[in-house]
């Protein structure tokens, strides 16, 4: 089984927020896998289907961004043998850039911490540059919505992330 975890925030109001393109990315690969998130489990929305006969689990955390790692342990006790590849988005990149990881340390970003904090570093993960504002305090600008001039730069991202994910998934 491969596990997807995409973070970010619960709630209308972090929606279209550069801090929830992990969330952007889960509801990219549903579309395209036809899988529906429509569970509430493991402290998160998750949805099961298959790609390419390999059995996948897209998650959600419903836990906020800065304790995804209560959702991630829950997973990794439970599907002990799993293959667990996180997306988060990534101030220190430039913005559409990605960055894909087999291990690693968390860097600066909290939901990654969480996560290592609970299951230690041995999980895959992508990062998603968004770059930074420099007039903005760093909680301000990973939570304002993602501006009209950035929108294709980002999506661009979420699909080339998405297809990345279906690669490593083969």
């Amino acid at each position: 089984m491969i596990i997807i975890v995409g973070l970010g925030n619960i709630g209308v109001q972090y929606q279209n927020t550069f801090h929830n393109i992990g969330f952007m990315v889960v509801d990219s690969l549903a579309d395209r896998l036809l899988i529906n998130l429509n569970k509430e489990k493991y402290k998160a929305l998750i949805g099961q289907g298959y790609y390419k006969g390999e059995s996948v689990m897209l998650v959600k955390p419903t836990t906020y961004m800065n304790n995804s790692g209560e959702c991630v342990v829950q997973l990794k006790q439970k599907f002990k043998d799993a293959r667990i590849i996180v997306v988060v988005d990534d101030i220190d990149l430039p913005k559409g850039k990605l960055r894909y990881r087999e291990r690693g340390k968390s860097g600066t970003h909290n939901g990654l911490r969480s996560i290592v904090s609970y299951i230690g570093e041995d999980f895959e993960r992508i990062r998603i540059g968004i770059g930074r504002d420099e007039s903005k305090d760093l909680a301000d600008y990973v939570l304002s919505n993602i501006k009209e001039e950035d929108k294709k730069i980002i999506n661009d991202s979420i699909q080339q992330a998405c297809n990345l994910i279906l690669e490593k998934m083969i």
